[in-house]
């Protein structure tokens, strides 16, 4: 069963896009995050309540799941949300993030001492030659983007650091309490941003609702218990190599759902990609 880890987590990360559809349409992104954490918060902390579930028994323990879940979801989450808004094509977003895997390798010797070989080096350029191909293909190039690069380019930085900061530090912790101690600071963060910079505006219809569900409960829980295991179990290059596979996953599921195509450019890069990944997680 756990083999089928890396898969579900590919395909319930993609679906990130049916709650940014519904949702934001409806809400101001800040906003839209912050009922989000505040929601999954409440909702772990009762299940960890009525199992009993154990809490890290030290202050360095607290501190170290807290700063991985900051920089996992308030700066990833924050960064993309608020680029998208300022009219970064999602597209573009999903590639610049879709570098994540570069940077991780890069940082997995330095703080994990994990060895990347040849062949992984070659599978992780191969997966973003792919990404791009395929987002390029469906986006095209999009010229003078300016300052809407910088809020995902902080983005990137807190997924790749995060995940780089939790294997190190916490990879061991209980989901349902970690998923409380991770949220809490999240939501601070956020609500500190929304006082700061915007206010908070939220219209309560029924496409946000469901786009709010499904964020907490796919996306939060379910996406985020599975990366959570993945980064305990694997090496953190083999797991940040499967965010290559999310843009590819998002782009079928649209075709599906929503009848988007994909020119054969971006079919290639599909392939590519798969190609690149494989070469990352297979054994010697």
């Amino acid at each position: 069963m756990k083999h089928l880890y890396p898969f579900l987590f590919v395909f319930l990360w993609s679906t990130g896009f049916i709650g940014a559809r519904f949702g934001l349409p409806h809400a101001e992104p800040l906003s839209f995050l912050l009922v989000r954490y505040l929601s999954v918060i409440g909702l772990m902390l009762a299940i960890a309540l009525l199992s009993r579930a154990p809490w890290p028994r030290t202050l360095r323990q607290w501190g170290h799941i807290a700063v991985s879940g900051l920089l996992i979801h308030a700066v990833y989450l924050g960064g993309v949300f608020i680029a998208i808004k300022h009219g970064l094509p999602a597209g573009i977003a999903a590639l610049v993030v879709g570098m994540q895997p570069l940077l991780t390798a890069l940082g997995a010797g330095w703080l994990l001492g994990e060895r990347v070989s040849a062949r992984q080096w070659g599978g992780l350029v191969l997966g973003f030659v792919g990404v791009a191909l395929v987002i390029g293909g469906k986006f095209g190039i999009q010229a003078e983007l300016g300052s809407m690069l910088v809020p995902v380019l902080v983005a990137l930085l807190g997924i790749t650091v995060g995940t780089l900061y939790q294997k190190r530090f916490c990879a061991g912790f209980d989901l349902r309490t970690g998923s409380v101690i991770q949220f809490i600071p999240s939501a601070i963060v956020t609500a500190l941003a929304i006082a700061v910079f915007t206010e908070f505006q939220i219209e309560w219809t029924g496409e946000f609702a469901f786009a709010l569900a499904w964020l907490v409960f796919v996306l939060s829980i379910g996406a985020i218990s599975l990366l959570n295991l993945l980064i305990h179990s694997g090496s953190a290059v083999n797991v940040a190599s499967l965010f290559y596979l999310v843009p590819l996953s998002t782009a079928l599921i649209a075709w599906i759902l929503f009848g988007e195509t994909l020119p054969p450019i971006s079919l290639i890069g599909m392939v590519l990609a798969v190609a690149g990944v494989y070469r990352v997680v297979r054994k010697a």
